[in-house]
């Protein structure tokens, strides 16, 4: 008789422990009633949500997880239960894993290897586990690992030595491009070194600046795939283990991969949308300038909310060109959202006009372009105020990272669905969105990119080329690629020594803005923490 194992890939919300608890009965309830399964298995720190951070150092945290614990013991009957939790043992807190059935704790794993880079602290939270556990489920001797566990080989190692004959691995494993195949293939490797089928349950959904893709998988005792749910989706999918180890799939093919354009653009729709919903927002706001930045954040509020959640303002200047007021008329009208023209013209006079004496024999500079900006940004947030709407920005990588973007103005706002896409990835993806038809006008992809805050002005004036300047922020601020090491590549040296200087001076201006989505490798915000005062300087060779 084979074992029937349910995965359980479900959207959690960090510190909702009793709603995550009825998540949990529910699936359980599924799992046992619809798909006769023998066990179901959920992501890391399941009741809590991952990442819980600091609400891990309020005592009640803990002890509304172990309440919650315990109601699922007893809520549930019928089915082993595989699910993540933080438990305090004699003053140490775990992050843990146990197998529950009818009332009782089976086993219980605390896991082994902490991730302590890039997003991840769990070192200040947690403790170390050192012991595997393989509990018997219906004569198949199971082990227990959690995610980071899988990535090296001594955890997997350790539960073959105590008996495993399956391995089940609870993750909270973030999106960032190419992570899935990355996932697979390790997985692969892992059950190839032990002789084990390894069952793989990720996290999907949105919490805060982190996507979590879900696309959770099997691998057989080869390493070969067997089973694959879908990316950005809640599903549970089912998994059997023959006895003679031979795993194979229950009704239910794989679900096909996503190429990397369409992987990016559903993780920025599902983290918009979980975002907005979780946090309680009646919906979006965003000003629509005709511009390609703002033209894909537009696609990704209405693909993730509907078009009746979302609203745009456009705020024309004296330097807006007609066409960008035609382009985004035309996109508002497509897409069937509401569309409001706000020209910023009497409030930038009336600026002018009151700082006319401070400003006396001063030449016009990017002061007089940053308050345009600031005026947009002031009736956006009103707007954001008075509908309950959430200010969505729509600065890109390329722009944060250099400070090409100003504070108080286009930065202004809650949340910055495209703040961890580089320039040129933004074109990648309206081209993608553009695949089915048009949404986006051709000509704002198509046009020459300008902030339109003086007369005749080009990105180009203040900035390289982004074909030039997006390679070497990846290479400095993702890969920590020397100045040296990027001009040997065959950059300009001077052109390579200015980008460094704009990216180092304006971490003051990425500490003010807003959270948003991570798809790189590095992101800025939690991911990449530079001191704002310092007196290191690159070498430039």
């Amino acid at each position: 008789m084979s074992l029937r194992v349910s995965l359980a890939q479900v959207n959690l919300l960090v510190g909702d422990v009793g709603g995550n608890l009825r998540r949990v009965v529910a699936a359980a309830t599924h799992a046992r009633d619809t798909q006769r399964a023998d066990v179901v298995v959920f992501p890391e720190l399941t009741l809590t949500g991952y990442p819980p951070e600091d609400l891990l150092l309020r005592p009640e945290f803990d002890l509304r997880a172990a309440s919650a614990l315990d109601d699922l013991r007893l809520a549930v009957s019928g089915i082993h239960l595989v699910v993540g939790y933080p438990r305090v043992v004699a003053g140490r807190r775990y992050n843990a894993a146990g197998v529950l059935r009818d009332g009782q704790v089976l086993g219980e794993y605390h896991k082994a290897l902490l991730p302590n880079y890039s997003v991840f602290d769990e070192k200040r939270y947690f403790e170390p586990g050192s012991e595997p556990c393989v509990v018997d489920i219906r004569g198949v001797p199971v082990g227990l690992t959690i995610c980071e566990d899988i990535w090296y080989p001594s955890p997997a190692a350790r539960a073959r030595e105590a008996g495993a004959r399956l391995l089940l691995n609870l993750n909270a494993s973030p999106f960032h491009k190419g992570k899935a195949p990355e996932r697979e293939g390790l997985v692969g490797r892992r059950a190839r070194d032990n002789g084990l089928p390894i069952v793989y349950v990720n996290l999907v959904g949105g919490q805060d600046e982190l996507v979590f893709d879900g696309g959770s998988f099997a691998v057989d005792a080869e390493g070969r795939l067997t089973h694959r749910l879908g990316s950005f989706v809640e599903e549970q999918g089912l998994f059997e283990y023959a006895p003679d180890g031979a795993p194979h799939c229950v009704a239910g093919a794989q679900a096909a991969p996503l190429g990397e354009d369409e992987a990016i653009y559903r993780a920025l729709v599902l983290g918009v949308r979980d975002y907005v919903h979780k946090n309680g927002f009646r919906g979006a706001v965003l000003g629509l300038s005709g511009g390609i930045d703002s033209a894909l954040v537009l696609c990704i509020a209405v693909d993730a909310l509907g078009a009746d959640q979302v609203e745009v303002l456009s705020m024309p200047s004296r330097y807006t060109a007609g066409m960008s007021n035609e382009d985004a008329a035309a996109q508002a009208a497509h897409l069937g959202v509401k569309h409001r023209v706000i020209p910023i013209e009497p409030a930038f006079s009336a600026f002018l006009g009151m700082l006319e004496d401070e400003f006396r024999g001063l030449a016009p500079d990017v002061t007089e372009e940053n308050i345009q900006a600031r005026c947009r940004g002031i009736l956006l947030m009103a707007v954001s105020n008075k509908t309950g709407r959430i200010l969505l920005t729509t600065g890109n990588k390329s722009e944060m990272s250099v400070g090409y973007a100003t504070l108080y103005g286009d930065m202004a706002g809650g949340f910055a669905p495209i703040k961890d896409l580089p320039k040129t990835l933004v074109y990648r993806l309206a081209r993608w969105r553009n695949r089915t038809g048009e949404v986006i006008p051709a000509r704002v992809i198509e046009r020459e990119p300008s902030a339109e805050l003086r007369p005749d002005q080009r990105d180009t004036d203040s900035l390289p080329p982004y074909e030039v300047l997006d390679p070497i922020l990846e290479r400095y601020v993702e890969d920590d690629f020397s100045v040296r090491d990027i001009v040997a590549e065959g950059y300009d040296a001077a052109t390579v020594r200015r980008v460094v200087r704009l990216v180092d001076r304006n971490e003051y201006k990425r500490r003010q803005a807003p959270p948003g989505i991570k798809i790189t490798r590095r992101a800025f915000g939690r991911d990449r923490r530079y001191p704002l005062t310092s007196g290191f300087r690159p070498d430039d060779g």
